[in-house]
């Protein structure tokens, strides 16, 4: 399940191609069965996020919040049946940020959130970019990913 939020008015932002894709992604990070948050925000609502859980007063493209533990996995009844959701996280994407990065890079829109959405995942899942080694498998990542959603990768 790909819970989907869009706070921007006039986004340009696809949010059904966008939770289609995201399920796409989570199947080929073998998370087939997993819950995500997607959250498309502006600037604003984001230097908020970014300054309140990393200490930095800027906008930034896009932010994860991965779940761990026993609370991701959420039991709840639907037609008399017990089911279990694996919440793995919740990515935030700043689109007005995503925009200007898409202009610089001469890509739609649209291909710059699901390039920022890979990133995300990746982050919820546990990958990080600090160090060298980190960085490597993390792109290593980003590309697979992205050839499984018929993406190419023009970010080299």
């Amino acid at each position: 399940m790909i819970y989907y939020r869009n706070d921007v008015r006039k986004s340009g932002a696809d949010g059904r191609a966008l939770r289609a894709t995201a399920q796409r992604l989570l199947a080929a990070a073998g998370e087939a069965g997993s819950s995500l948050s997607l959250t498309l925000v502006g600037d604003e609502a984001m230097r908020e996020l970014n300054r309140d859980h990393r200490g930095k007063d800027a906008p930034t493209d896009v932010l994860s919040f991965p779940l761990d533990g026993p609370s991701t996995t959420l039991r709840y009844a639907r037609d008399d049946d017990a089911s279990v959701e694996h919440m793995i996280g919740d990515v935030v994407i700043s689109v007005e940020t995503a925009r200007r990065q898409a202009a610089d890079y001469d890509a739609p829109l649209q291909r710059e959130l699901e390039r920022l959405l890979i990133h995300g995942i990746l982050h919820v899942l546990g990958h990080d970019h600090m160090e060298p080694a980190e960085r490597a498998t993390m792109e290593a990542e980003e590309r697979r990913l992205a050839s499984a959603i018929g993406m190419p990768w023009p970010y080299l």
